[in-house]
């Protein structure tokens, strides 16, 4: 199971699915990645100031390799270039600025969008 998790809302709650769902697919053996889209770049953003109740996810999902980068367009756009960039999450900008989800299905990736 090859799972692409594309997170655009800035919804914490729908964020705290995407890390739960990524975190149990490679429990199981599988291979899943967050890609942060949209409003959802914000939420890196939340990571300074007051920790989010999720913070324990995140960094969990993080050091298991599974955060596979944030869009350069959407994180400027939001104006969180630099905290997605402090984080240590990778820029992805391949189409137009943006991730495209091309090369996941060419590589065998189911594509889900929250």
């Amino acid at each position: 199971m090859k799972i692409a998790f594309f997170a655009f809302k800035g919804d914490p709650l729908c964020f705290i699915h995407v890390l739960l769902n990524a975190l149990d697919i490679q429990a199981r053996g599988g291979e899943a990645k967050i890609i942060f889209e949209g409003e959802a770049t914000r939420l890196i953003a939340a990571l300074k100031g007051d920790k989010p109740p999720w913070i324990g996810l995140f960094i969990e999902a993080k050091s298991k390799g599974l955060m596979e980068g944030a869009c350069r367009a959407c994180s400027t756009k939001m104006g969180v270039l630099m905290e997605v960039e402090d984080a240590g999450i990778p820029f992805l900008d391949e189409m137009s600025g943006h991730p495209g989800m091309a090369r996941y299905l060419d590589q065998g990736f189911q594509i889900i969008t929250m």
